[in-house]
């Protein structure tokens, strides 16, 4: 077989303690999935079931990473989240057996231009332009879930250049870790390589040019990116 043109690279994520990667086949992120922050969004979190959204997954970028403040947009956000791998997927996964499929996890920013997105939001269209752009899904390495097992509490953080910005819990999650996995699989067939962004704690709010962000979750790892 030949290609009108080279492919591209598989992206992929680092695996801690191991020269192996993972590749990547596609990023879905849930929407307000702590009820603090689905509070700050002007959102109910008990009456919203989980929604959905995605990135690409050329746009997955290292721990460590400069990246430049992205263009078109005024009001930048950070979102730290816990970032699940899986392993194997499928349809209708029942909810005691999705961890199953589960491969490791991660530490993840979910960077948001704000301002974008609020716009989208006021016009009913669709979050792309706002959520999936270049270097939008820093992430950690991952850590095989046989090294920690499947964290459902622990801390969960970010600072800005020191100043502590978001802190919460993996046990304010809204639906949890197999709740979303069930919950995505009714709408799309999983798959082996799928990565999750499982929602962000209350804290949100602006990046600027310079800024050092720092975060982890107990149990998982950290992340640090800096914004040229």
């Amino acid at each position: 077989m030949t290609y009108v043109f080279p492919p591209l690279p598989v992206p992929t994520l680092a695996v801690a303690g191991s020269s192996d990667l993972f590749p990547v086949h596609r990023v879905y992120c849930v929407g307000r999935n702590y009820a603090d922050h689905a509070r700050e969004m002007g959102g109910d979190p008990d009456k919203e079931p989980p929604f959905f959204f995605q990135k690409n997954p050329d746009q997955l970028v290292p721990s460590g990473t400069s990246i430049p403040y992205p263009p078109m947009t005024q009001d930048l956000h950070h979102e730290i989240e816990l970032v699940v791998a899986l392993k194997s997927g499928g349809e209708n996964i029942p909810v005691e057996r999705a961890l199953d499929c589960v491969f490791g996890y991660g530490v993840g920013i979910d960077l948001t231009r704000r301002d974008l997105q609020m716009a989208l939001k006021k016009l009913g269209r669709s979050w792309e332009t706002a959520k999936a752009f270049e270097n939008s899904g820093p992430c950690s390495a991952l850590v095989p879930a046989a090294t920690i097992g499947h964290p459902a509490e622990g801390r969960i953080w970010l600072n800005i250049n020191g100043t502590p910005r978001q802190d919460g819990d993996l046990d304010q999650l809204i639906w949890t870790v197999p709740e979303v996995i069930a919950s995505l699989s009714t709408l799309f067939r999983l798959a082996p390589g799928d990565v999750i962004f499982t929602g962000t704690p209350a804290g949100v709010g602006p990046v600027a040019k310079g800024d050092v962000l720092e975060g982890g979750v107990a149990g998982v790892g950290e992340i640090r990116i800096t914004v040229d």
